[in-house]
């Protein structure tokens, strides 16, 4: 099962993530709405009348060669790490919510995080968050979801907010929904970002491998 985790993009479109597949038999992206990820069997060849010119996109995984007018931006390395075993709870535990307003989660994470989350992004799967006087301050939810395994994504809380442990107790929450359901969480973290790592190892997270972000873009002049 964690081999699919090599090429989650890939996987997740062949299976959970049907609904947003655009593309061929050999090479899939997500619908640009939802979120800038391809997927492909060995060659992203096929795929090149869906992207538009000058669209940047992200390959995860191994890098192919790449069509002549394609060209790497950026390698973002990151640590992919599986969580196998239920959380505790901490005693003291906020209210966590079902989110459900997406202009709202939009705002948010791209105050935090810009780049990754679109504002299709939510419908990937379920997303969470807590509150300070009516604000949404905090949130997480699920990314690329495969047959049997689900992406932890936007775990983001405001500045002003953070060492409140909401990260943990979102964390906590989404892993525990999930294993429960049968599913194994699994996420990807910037190799630089200690902090985050040292909360996932905390929390009981196992980092599996090292996998790369690849920022592509389709020049206009091909």
């Amino acid at each position: 099962m964690f081999s699919e985790l090599d090429n989650p993009a890939w996987h997740a479109l062949n299976s959970q993530h049907q609904e947003f597949a655009i593309g061929t038999t050999v090479a899939k992206r997500y619908s640009p709405d939802i979120v800038s990820f391809i997927g492909f069997e060995q060659s992203p060849d096929s795929l090149d009348p869906f992207m538009k010119a000058g669209e940047s996109f992200f390959i995860i995984g191994d890098l192919p060669p790449l069509p002549a007018h394609w060209e790497m931006q950026h390698d973002l390395v990151c640590l992919q790490m599986v969580c196998e075993k239920a959380i505790m709870p901490d005693k003291d535990i906020p209210v966590i919510e079902v989110l459900s307003d997406s202009q709202e989660m939009y705002e948010l994470v791209t105050k935090v995080q810009p780049g990754y989350y679109l504002p299709g992004t939510h419908r990937m799967g379920n997303y969470f968050g807590i509150r300070q006087e009516g604000k949404l301050v905090a949130m997480a939810g699920e990314r690329m979801r495969l047959d049997g395994l689900t992406e932890l994504s936007a775990i983001v809380t405001l500045p002003e907010f953070t060492g409140r442990k909401y990260a943990r107790h979102l964390i906590t929450h989404l892993v525990n929904r999930n294993l429960e359901a049968g599913i194994i969480p699994f996420l990807h973290v910037s190799q630089s970002n200690e902090r985050a790592i040292g909360l996932y190892e905390h929390l009981g997270f196992v980092t599996r491998r090292k996998i790369s972000f690849y920022l592509v873009k389709k020049r206009t002049a091909q």
